[in-house]
């Protein structure tokens, strides 16, 4: 029997498995967390709804962890899709934590998943509308977060204590790296015949989102939805609605991109009807 090709999900969570649904048709699903508990449940509802998978565990802040991955989805068959939703949120973990996790695990996922990817291929990153949301980076630090290799980027003094003071604050620019990194991934996915976007989802109806409600932040978080023109939350299937676009053939000619999907937040924070409060 021919191998299949090779669908890459990494995060288990609520926007990571309904793309693995909506993407995971007659392929093989190589689905990754670091939550190995999540991991093993959403392995057997996948399995149980009949999709052909392969289960690893991952930590995407580690290159050893994220290369090794890589090297098995290689194995499997023809990596074609490779989609990263592993990501803190800035009410679960410390600075040093969320850039690693979200600005760092991104870069690596790209460089290690840029050697394996097939040509026709394609990669996305979920990262988030607060990349939206800070004012853009000085163009010496912007270009070094989009441009220098994954194991130099904790270093640069624009992510020194000084300059991220909290998480939010490492939320945001880690999430604008994010936006930074696919335009320069974008260039050497494509010396493979890969194309790689990202998507920016606002407030989206998943465990997560219900973590961030029910924290100090909550109100903040219920002011967005309420100024938004949508005036409600995101599903998950929803973003994985316009992922399957992004990796599919129909956007043969979008890499580098971000998509907002965020009902208007942003909108409504640029339009005044919404203070940002970081």
């Amino acid at each position: 029997m021919m191998a299949k090709d090779v669908v890459v999900i990494i995060g288990a969570g609520g926007i990571g498995m309904a793309i693995a649904r909506r993407q995971g048709f007659g392929k093989t699903v190589l689905l990754a967390d670091w939550n190995a508990d999540l991991l093993s449940k959403a392995a057997q509802e996948l399995e149980a709804a009949s999709y052909a998978v392969a289960a690893r565990q991952v930590d995407v802040s580690s290159r050893a962890s994220v290369a090794a991955l890589a090297d098995t989805a290689a194995t499997l068959g023809s990596v074609m899709q490779v989609v990263n939703t592993a990501g803190l949120s800035p009410n679960m973990a410390s600075v040093d934590k969320v850039l690693a996790v979200d600005l760092y695990g991104t870069a690596l996922v790209f460089e290690e998943f840029g050697r394996v990817i097939a040509p026709g291929g394609a990669g996305l990153v979920i990262s988030s509308m607060a990349g939206h949301m800070g004012e853009r980076l000085p163009a010496e630090a912007e270009h070094a977060l989009a441009h220098n290799p994954a194991d130099e980027l904790l270093a640069l003094p624009c992510l020194s204590m000084d300059a991220v003071p909290n998480s939010m604050v490492g939320y945001i620019v880690a999430k604008r790296a994010n936006i930074l990194r696919v335009q320069a991934e974008a260039i050497r996915w494509g010396t493979r015949g890969a194309r790689v976007n990202a998507i920016s989802p606002g407030i989206v109806a998943t465990p997560l989102a219900r973590h961030e409600l029910d924290s100090p932040s909550g109100d903040g978080y219920r002011a967005m939805i309420a100024a938004s023109p949508a005036g409600r939350m995101a599903p998950p299937e929803e973003i994985a609605v316009a992922a399957g676009f992004l990796l599919g053939p129909d956007a043969g000619f979008i890499t580098g991109s971000d998509l907002l999907i965020d009902g208007g937040v942003i909108a409504a924070m640029r339009a005044g009807e919404l203070a940002f409060r970081g």
